[in-house]
């Protein structure tokens, strides 16, 4: 099975997930492709781009299932990657590993931006938005709000099973929101950790669970 990692809002396909994720693969010579979703450029990020990289990762692949791995926003992009079958008839994606799912992103359910906030996005085009993976604020066109409503993980289905990891304490995606989105698909398994947004306290035990699921080979 090829594994497609799909990072994170101001995030990279060097974040500290995949690189952990690429030092468990390396040893059975298994590659982790991770699209850039900072490229062209981050100010013009918009999911619907997102969703193109993924296709374009896709095409760069010899035929075979997909596993799709997706952390926080790229968890949501993962969900609409399968529920639209981004991949064609030669890669299908047969399993979904989402860490932290953003679930509710760019429905105005998930209180990330203020109704001042919005506005202030909405008047003047533009919102700084830390980086983190370049450690500075960067300007993001309000193009990647609006783009991003058009989307709805509730409403998003998809065939492929799902094991989700999330944060019990996370306070960047609403855990409540992401039970309820789970409970109504059969095809959807959750683990509940006592973890942050980041889950990095308990990536070893993520790694043993996604390795089993995923078909890995063990030790």
């Amino acid at each position: 099975m090829h594994l497609l990692y799909l990072h994170g809002f101001a995030s990279s396909p060097e974040s500290g997930k995949a690189d952990y994720l690429r030092g468990r693969l390396a040893p059975r010579g298994i590659p982790l492709t991770a699209p850039d979703f900072n490229e062209p450029d981050f100010s013009s990020l918009t999911v619907g781009r997102m969703l193109e990289q993924v296709r374009a990762a896709l095409a760069t692949l010899s035929p075979g299932p997909v596993g799709l791995i997706g952390s926080s926003l790229g968890g949501f992009v993962a969900i609409h990657a399968a529920a639209s079958q981004a991949a064609d008839a030669a890669h299908p994606i047969a399993r979904l590993v989402l860490l932290a799912p953003a679930v509710d992103f760019a429905s105005g359910r998930d209180g990330w931006l203020t109704d001042a906030e919005l506005d202030r996005w909405r008047t003047t085009g533009w919102r700084d938005v830390f980086h983190h993976a370049l450690g500075r604020s960067v300007p993001l066109h309000y193009g990647f709000y609006t783009d991003g409503r058009r989307f709805d993980a509730f409403a998003a289905r998809f065939d492929a099973p799902a094991l989700v990891f999330q944060g019990e304490q996370d306070t960047v995606v609403n855990p409540m929101r992401v039970r309820e989105w789970a409970a109504q698909r059969a095809n959807v398994r959750v683990r509940m950790l006592p973890d942050d947004h980041r889950l990095q306290a308990h990536l070893d035990a993520i790694w043993t669970e996604s390795a089993a699921f995923l078909g890995v080979p063990g030790e």
